[in-house]
């Protein structure tokens, strides 16, 4: 074993796990221990800066600049306690990570030296160059202002030296440029538009508040094969490759037991996980080789998204320490399952009632048919858009492809919720709605395992927004998305929604109708009209693409198509009056999501291009060039009859050798052709039109004769670390 390929596998094989050293404590003690929590803030601020901070997290209070002060210096205090030198302001721009610029804690002192400083300004406001992150057009090159502002709600933490502050990022002229300053409005929305409907059962409530609990999927390769594989390292996937002969096709990976290695990856994640107040709970593998998960306690959605991106940001400095790579990217590998990010939603009272949770009374049970009724009237009406929050270049992959949903947004509900609306929109009049509890079984024959419950209603992994007993489950969220996108077009329509039904309701009762039949009416009305978005059965299948036309759904699959929606007309309206995006605001997220989905494709056909130029064809011409001498040496030996004979085989595999080359070299240059004129269009829709149009069908027509060579080529010769090596060396 001589070649990169083969040193790389063989100290993959060799790799032991890392130890890792733990607390010798309970999780509990040391979670949060890095964060400027309630705890720390009682601890490091006057009683009544604290009183005023809190006040300001929980009930939206402004700040005044003296208390930014006092809470500026405690935190200081905590932070450098803590060994803490620099200071960010931690964000997170359109280009869908995070951002930091870290400032040290150091001002003049007047007299020749340095103090260590941080006040109340640099707390609340800073200005990094907003026009050099995506814009979408609302700033000019030469117009690089932008602020930065302190969101309070989510608390400050420590990464190595530096204090995160979380901030909005907003332009000079007051247009949001990234994902906290929409996702925070639409908070606000579904908080006022659902505290009203609330309000038409319990007078008392006052607040209601989203819960976002994400599962979040990753692949690890060893860190050396990634290295020698170009596709991986700039793109996130591998752009060729034949499967293994062995994949997922056992279903021996899933819950499986956890390798070593892996293991201490896992458990040193987690560590630093706790220590940043991210309550992670949940890991296990995942269905494909060498995919795992990890999902956490739900959290109110601001804090749980900001988690989430953290997150992301900390597992792949822990995988590299383990001499990993952690791939997001929504399918790494052919033939085997990609990865998501389920995002599980649901919405609560300030006096702690779920309100997607079935109650034990008549007028619970209507008030839980009322939010669940008006969110399907959301899904149904928006489903169109909700697709757009989630369309992506790289979640293109893996939507529809057998371990995800398809590209058509629908509802499943159950068989026993499914009977509690079709009873309701049957009905004559107002009745009870009664839900059963969860029912217990025996399993016959063995007596010592307890009663099961089982719930009221199954799950359907082929359904992209799914009823999972006390929530929704949003599946088809891509696992390297900001959790916010979908989280601010499903708050947005909710409440947008929710509205709607109280204005329909304060009508119906001015016109004489008690305040339940008014209720009752309108459920019935809105189950009839939503029923096209309702569907329980196989997502995958094809007849279910030709019924969800004939229903009337979004089935557009182009990405560039799906993301006009965030453009339409009654879109922009919806968000206007929701408070959430202005118009200008829309576009300008269209625009950025446009241009992200072309630069991708173009990263793709590029390195293409250089892994036929620089491994494929050299690599297959020098295997191909063998078999020819050895035909060659042969010709001496044996007389033109006996050498066709022995050459046969020989001779196929260098004409098909020959067809592949040529395929390849041809596929090439057309695609090369087809991303240059591609390149002169100027508009960012018709050039991402172009390139999913003319652009991407080479990728698989080109792929195809590469993983042919792969099987044919001699494996001492092939340059790239194959399947089998990737998926299964740990």
């Amino acid at each position: 074993m001589t070649t990169l390929r083969f040193r790389m596998v063989e100290e993959a094989i060799k790799r032991k796990a890392v130890d890792v050293k733990f607390p010798d404590k309970p999780a509990s003690e040391y979670f949060g221990i890095h964060v400027f929590n309630r705890e720390r803030m009682a601890e490091y601020l006057e009683e009544g800066v604290f009183r005023a901070l809190t006040d300001s997290i929980d009930n939206g209070k402004p700040l005044s600049r003296e208390i930014a002060d006092d809470v500026a210096r405690g935190m200081k205090k905590w932070a450098m306690k803590m060994g803490a030198t620099h200071y960010t302001h931690w964000f997170q721009p359109l280009t869908g990570g995070t951002a930091e610029k870290h400032d040290a804690f150091l001002e003049w002192d007047g007299k020749g030296g340095m103090i260590e400083e941080f006040s109340g300004k640099l707390l609340i406001q800073q200005e990094p160059d907003a026009s050099s992150f995506p814009n979408g057009g609302i700033r000019n090159t030469f117009e690089a202002r932008g602020y930065s502002a302190w969101d309070a709600a989510s608390p400050a933490f420590i990464v190595d030296t530096t204090l995160c502050i979380p901030t909005v990022f907003i332009s000079y002229t007051g247009e949001a440029l990234d994902y906290k300053v929409p996702l925070l409005k639409a908070e606000q929305a579904i908080n006022k538009a659902a505290t009203e409907v609330c309000r038409l059962f319990d007078p008392s409530v006052s607040r209601v508040v989203s819960y976002l609990g994400w599962e979040q999927e990753y692949f690890l390769v060893d860190e050396g094969l990634w290295a020698v594989r170009p596709d991986l390292m700039l793109t996130g996937r591998t752009l060729v490759g034949h499967e293994s002969a062995k994949n997922q096709q056992l279903e021996d990976h899933y819950f499986g037991a956890i390798p070593t290695r892996v293991m201490a990856f896992m458990k040193e994640l987690e560590l630093e996980c706790l220590k940043l107040g991210i309550p992670v709970k949940t890991r296990h593998n995942e269905v494909a080789p060498n995919q795992f998960e990890l999902a956490p306690v739900y959290e109110r959605t601001n804090l749980a998204n900001d988690h989430n991106q953290l997150l992301m940001v900390i597992m792949k400095k822990v995988a590299r320490r383990h001499s990993f790579r952690l791939l997001l990217h929504e399918k790494p590998f052919k033939g085997v399952n990609g990865s998501g990010k389920h995002c599980n939603w649901s919405l609560g009272t300030d006096g702690g009632v779920n309100l997607l949770s079935p109650g034990k009374t008549p007028q619970e049970n209507l008030q839980f048919i009322t939010f669940l009724v008006n969110i399907l009237m959301a899904v149904y009406k928006r489903n169109g858009l909700l697709k757009a929050s989630i369309a992506s270049a790289t979640n293109a992959h893996r939507l529809g492809a057998n371990e995800a949903p398809p590209a058509i947004i629908s509802v499943f509900l159950g068989s026993q919720l499914t009977e509690v609306l079709n009873q309701i929109e049957q009905s004559r009049s107002e009745g009870t709605i009664r839900m059963d509890d969860k029912s217990g079984f025996h399993l016959d024959g063995v007596s010592h395992i307890p009663e099961l419950l089982i719930d009221n209603t199954d799950r359907n992994r082929t359904s992209p927004f799914a009823f999972t007993g006390n929530r929704f489950e949003f599946r088809a969220a891509g696992s390297s998305a900001n959790c916010a996108r979908a989280m601010i077009v499903l708050n947005t329509a909710v409440a947008h929604q929710l509205k709607a039904f109280k204005r329909e309701v304060d009508v119906l009762m001015l016109k004489g109708k008690t305040k339940e039949n008014a209720i009752y009416t309108l459920l019935k009305e809105y189950i009839r009209r939503c029923n096209p978005v309702r569907f329980d059965g196989n997502g995958y299948g094809e007849e279910w693409k030709e019924e969800a036309r004939k229903r009337g759904l979004d089935c557009e699959t182009s990405v560039p198509v799906i993301l006009g929606q965030f453009v339409a007309p009654e879109v922009v309206k919806m968000f206007a009056e929701c408070g959430v995006l202005s118009k200008k605001e829309l576009e300008a997220r269209e625009e950025v999501y446009l241009e992200t989905y072309t630069k991708k494709i173009q990263i793709e056909a590029r390195v293409l291009g250089d892994l036929v130029i620089n491994h494929v064809v050299p690599v297959a011409s020098r295997y191909q060039n063998m078999l020819l001498e050895k035909i060659g040496r042969m010709s001496g030996l044996f007389s033109p009859e006996r050498l066709e004979v022995l050459t046969k085989h020989d001779m196929e595999m260098i004409e098909r050798l020959s067809v592949h080359i040529a395929e390849i070299q041809s596929g090439v240059e057309q695609l090369a052709d087809a991303r240059k004129r591609a390149n002169k269009m100027t508009d960012p829709k018709e050039k991402a039109m172009a390139y999913h149009d003319t652009v991407v069908p080479f990728f698989d027509r080109i792929r195809y004769h590469i993983d042919k060579l792969e099987l044919y080529i001699d494996d001492e010769m092939w340059p790239l670390p194959k399947y089998r090596e990737l998926l299964f060396v740990r």
